[in-house]
């Protein structure tokens, strides 16, 4: 699935239009060495033009392919929430679930994304673009944390990092520091109190 973007100078506009790419459904089947599949990384799956049967075919292709680990994202965890207590889509333990929280104000998508069947669910926290005090975490396996990088790019203070590396601490959650960001994100690197990051669920992670 894509959602092809307009070009307007240097930024992407939103046309509207959705394409669905039938042909790369199977792909991951032809892939044998187990490998982590981040699913629409230019998209979101549970957009609300995508149609159910779409979202099934892929649900059908991940179970075929359980030698892989898959990663959905997606901004819109109400429905992604709503469909899959439906009972229509099975849980599936190589599929991890997650939703995007960018501030204060998106907290309580946490909140749908912990009602969500799913055997790992994950936080990203990116961009984060506020701070997210005493995040409640109960139910999440993994928290990613970064800042919005390129032009433009709003700064993100070292203390919201650490709040949410702290509430990580606290209620056992796998914790992984992306990038602090900014216009030259190589230059910011991605080291916390002298050193990176790179937590992962243990239970199900590809090393």
């Amino acid at each position: 699935m894509q959602t092809p973007p307009a070009k307007s100078g240097r930024r992407a506009v939103w046309t509207g239009r959705v394409n669905f790419d039938e042909s790369a459904l199977a792909v991951p089947l032809n892939w044998r060495k187990p490998k982590r599949i981040f699913v629409n990384s230019m998209s979101d799956l549970f957009q609300s033009l995508v149609p159910e049967h779409f979202i099934r075919s892929i649900w059908g292709v991940m179970a075929q392919a359980h030698w892989h680990t898959f990663q959905i994202l997606t901004k819109r965890p109400e429905r992604m929430h709503d469909l899959l207590q439906s009972g229509r889509f099975p849980v599936l333990k190589h599929v991890w679930l997650g939703t995007s929280v960018e501030n204060q104000e998106a907290a309580g998508r946490i909140d749908l994304l912990r009602e969500t069947p799913a055997h790992i669910r994950f936080v990203s926290f990116e961009p984060l673009i506020g701070p997210i005090v005493d995040a409640n975490l109960s139910g999440v396996h993994w928290a990613i944390v970064g800042g919005e990088s390129g032009p433009g790019a709003r700064p993100m203070e070292r203390w919201w990092v650490e709040e949410l590396r702290d509430s990580c601490r606290q209620q056992r959650v796998a914790f992984f520091f992306k990038q602090w960001g900014g216009v030259r994100k190589a230059r910011t690197g991605r080291t916390l109190e002298g050193r990176t990051w790179d937590e992962y669920p243990m239970e199900t992670a590809i090393l």
